[in-house]
């Protein structure tokens, strides 16, 4: 079930407003191709110069796709962090 669903090519996410989606969350999972970083925000928080790189794209708007699924987001596509997060 989708709780909200934001189209980005119709609303624009900037800087601020990612940074403080990414902080809400306990875990952050950055995904980039074939690799993906894996933030624990309570213990090991990245500062915000590491985690705009992560979650901000070219244009200077969030990265697509971008999930929340509980206190986990989710920026980017990989597979395995799918089925894990998923449990599919």
């Amino acid at each position: 079930m989708v709780g909200e669903l934001i189209d980005a090519k119709k609303k624009r996410i900037g800087t601020q407003e990612a940074l403080a989606l990414a902080r809400s969350a306990r875990r952050v999972l950055v995904a980039r191709g074939k690799k993906f970083v894996d933030y624990d925000m309570r213990k090991d928080a990245p500062g915000d110069e590491e985690l705009v790189k992560g979650i901000m794209g070219p244009s200077g708007n969030l990265r697509a796709p971008t999930l929340r699924i509980g206190k986990t987001v989710i920026v980017g596509y990989h597979d395995e962090v799918y089925s894990e997060v998923m449990g599919s």
